[in-house]
């Protein structure tokens, strides 16, 4: 046996060339393909796309934002091995069906008529009988029966001692659902036509272009001749802005290292941006009506774009993606935190996304700073549930950020504005009126965002201006709230402030506190040590003394006075015992709130307005606030408050605009991926064999041998076969299958 082996010729040497188009055109090549792709697919699905990066670092960190960004986690479909696996996917199907096709095609083609008489006996579905009737009759009639059955039919005649047969007779080959194979052909077609069709409106024909016409994607700033593409560009989707009352013919493709203009063949102008509301204050439509201008043939067409609603021009797409301010003028009105009050002449005139505005040095006389308008909302809609039920001994700032009225980022602003819990069902939606978004910027160019509310928002029975601040996109809102006065004014709550950082008024304060806090009759000493006790709480609360040592043995400068709660806080604890905190703190609040009244009364009488009188709800309500937002103010990072007086609102719509000619590919090849999935799954070829011949045993009948062969072996096959054996040989009994039965002639 050793000896034989050893004299087989050597198998043939393969090339690596036919290795590696064994490879790609194999099955398991492409299924490992497709599984990558379906995994890619659910991560792009899961981790949301094309968001700025500092929304990745705020998530995963920087470490890991930067490990999947250099996998192309955040641009998947887009990233290059993306890319590549889809080619390869296309080249291995491909390969698949330029290697199989062929064989198909010829299986189609053939009935296969030519099979041996005893290859009959290996097919599990087999039957043996004879009939009354010359051959040829028997033949015409088992012709007609399968014809009328729908079976396609070809017959073969044969002579004995052939070698196709030890007898003479017809070999009958019958066949139903070709359509299997054309399944096969159709479904891995389809995958092909899906994934070019994919790669050719992706971002490839574009990052192509650019890499053979050497354009650099630009970041800010005027876009130039190298940051253009052509204007035939086949593929592309980008971004149109064109606010009100204009038109715009260039668009904008949004890569990874920046911005391509995408030229249009015709410009778009909004004549008109619709917007209707929900008694809520949300937005239920919006539209666009726009007018089309083609320079080519002076061409004008009106229509209106709204959401699943496009409007298509010269093989462009136009939808209503969303919606945008489109320069808004607003006119800002600034509040001084520390000096003098402001003259009418130093309102700020701006618009939205306009450019920075200088600060003047009687507004901020330490830094050099200026002023960006970067957002208008006109209406804000805010669940106040939470916020009414906010109290009034919490902390005057919280973070968050408001409602966009567009139905995007939604933060429920009453979560930042109160801590009682409330059910989903005590929603309160009410709109608090316009907001102004700006930025001031330092001479380094550090900025800060704000966000001020044009109106008083009553909040818990008192009416709020919310200040909010945040540092970087990424963070929340936190606001400071300022009571409004009697007038519904930021004025009464800037006068009590000012008048905190007089000394003279301080003083007045503390004497009418100190005189009317002892009952008459009692001694002057109690009047004294009130006096001198009102005097340091006023003092510590305006960040007047430090509680702090200033003598430092490193010789460091001493650090910044601290004011409003926190010097206070100092003090007790520095200066109390920890048995005695409780009490002394409880007195302390009450002799401030007591002073920084008299203050208030001090300072209207000064500006020739009646005193209040501490009996009124309306005044103890604002003084509670009052005391909150003066030590939060503290922290506040601006010298200055602005906030909008008027404003005259513009809209822009932004539309995506899309050439996509492979969209009509892949349309066709979802219509064959269907058709060979359901011609595979829901069709079974058949083939059956009739062997015809006369029967020697038995003189004037004919020998039939019926045999049928199927794809799919079920119960449906099973019945079809007993069908076809009852019509064709209706004494004839089922042959019992061979070991070989499952066996199939090819």
């Amino acid at each position: 046996m050793t000896a034989a082996v050893d004299s087989l010729p050597p198998l043939p040497a393969r090339s690596a060339r036919a290795d590696a188009l064994e490879l790609l055109a194999s099955m398991r090549f492409a299924i490992a393909l497709l599984t990558v792709i379906c995994i890619a697919s659910a991560i792009g699905t899961v981790l949301q796309q094309g968001q700025p990066l500092v929304s990745y670092v705020d998530a995963f960190g920087p470490y890991w934002a930067e490990v999947f960004g250099a996998l192309g986690l955040f641009h998947i479909y887009s990233s290059p091995w993306f890319l590549v696996i889809l080619a390869f996917l296309v080249v291995s199907t491909s390969l698949c069906i330029a290697r199989n096709v062929p064989k198909i095609l010829a299986d189609l083609r053939t009935y296969k008529e030519g099979v041996r008489v005893k290859a009959l006996d290996a097919f599990h579905h087999k039957a043996h009988g004879a009939v009354e009737g010359e051959p040829a009759a028997v033949r015409d009639q088992v012709l007609a029966l399968l014809a009328g059955l729908g079976w396609q039919v070809k017959t073969q005649d044969r002579l004995g001692g052939t070698g196709a047969g030890d007898v003479p007779g017809t070999m009958i080959a019958a066949r139903q659902g070709r359509a299997n194979k054309l399944g096969y052909i159709a479904a891995h077609s389809a995958i092909v036509l899906v994934c070019l069709g994919g790669l050719f409106d992706g971002e490839m024909v574009t990052k192509t272009q650019a890499w053979w016409q050497g354009l650099e994607p630009f970041k800010s700033g005027n876009p130039g001749p190298r940051n253009s593409l052509g204007v035939d560009n086949p593929a592309y989707r980008a971004q149109l802005f064109v606010p009100e009352g204009q038109r715009s013919g260039a668009a904008v493709l949004n890569l990874e290292q920046g911005m391509l203009v995408q030229p249009l063949p015709f410009e778009v102008e909004l004549r008109k941006f619709i917007v209707e509301y929900y008694d809520t204050g949300m937005p239920k439509r919006f539209a666009s009506e726009i007018v089309v201008h083609d320079p080519r043939d002076k061409s004008v067409h009106a229509a209106t774009v709204e959401v699943n609603k496009p409007f298509v021009y010269d093989g462009v797409t136009i939808f209503q993606s969303s919606f945008e301010d489109g320069g808004s003028s607003v006119e800002l009105k600034p509040y001084p935190l520390y000096g003098q009050r402001v003259q009418a002449s130093e309102l700020f005139k701006g618009t939205v996304g306009g450019g920075s505005l200088a600060v003047p040095p009687s507004l901020s006389p330490r830094e050099s700073l200026s002023v960006e308008v970067t957002g208008l909302r006109p209406i804000n809609v805010e669940d106040l549930a939470q916020a009414d039920g906010a109290r009034s001994d919490e902390p005057a700032t919280a973070g968050g950020g408001s409602t966009d009225a567009r139905g995007v980022n939604f933060q429920e602003l009453g979560r930042q504005l109160g801590s009682d819990h409330k059910s989903a069902a005590d929603r309160k939606l009410t709109n608090i009126g316009p907001s102004v978004t700006y930025k001031l910027r330092d001479a380094a160019g550090q900025a800060r965002e704000y966000q001020n509310y044009m109106v008083p928002v009553n909040i818990g029975g008192q009416p709020l201006f919310l200040l909010g601040v945040r540092s970087a996109p990424s963070e929340p809102f936190r606001f400071l709230r300022v009571p409004a006065d009697d007038q519904m004014q930021l004025t009464g709550w800037l006068r009590l402030r000012e008048a905190l950082a007089d000394p003279a008024m301080r003083q007045q304060a503390v004497q009418r506190f100190s005189t009317r806090g002892v009952p008459q009759g009692e001694r002057s000493e109690l009047v004294d040590q009130l006096a001198l006790s009102s005097q340091r709480v006023l003092e510590l609360y305006a960040g007047v003394h430090n509680v702090v040592d200033p003598a430092r043995a490193d010789g460091a400068p001493p650090p910044e006075p601290t004011a409003g709660f926190q010097a206070l806080s100092d003090f007790v604890e520095k200066a109390v015992p920890e048995p005695e905190r409780e009490r002394a703190s409880a007195t302390l609040i009450r002799i401030l709130n007591g002073t920084l009244f008299e203050l208030l009364n001090v300072v209207r009488e000064h500006d020739g307005l009646k005193p209040l009188s501490p009996d009124e709800p309306a005044t103890s309500a604002f003084m509670t606030q009052a005391v909150l937002s003066l030590s939060d103010a503290n922290a506040y990072p601006a010298p200055f408050i602005l906030l909008p007086s008027s404003f005259e609102h513009r809209q822009a719509s932004v539309f995506q605009v899309t050439r996509t000619p492979g969209r009509n590919v892949v349309y066709l090849g979802c219509v064959l991926l269907i058709v060979g999935v359901f011609s595979m799954l829901y069709v079974r070829e058949r083939r059956v064999w009739v062997w015809v011949r006369a029967d020697e045993a038995q003189p004037g009948q004919t020998a039939l041998t019926l045999a049928l062969s199927s794809t799919r072996q079920t119960l449906d096959t099973d019945a079809e076969f007993e069908r076809l054996r009852q019509t064709l040989l209706p004494a004839a009994q089922p042959s019992t299958p061979s070991p070989a039965d499952h066996r199939e002639v090819i």
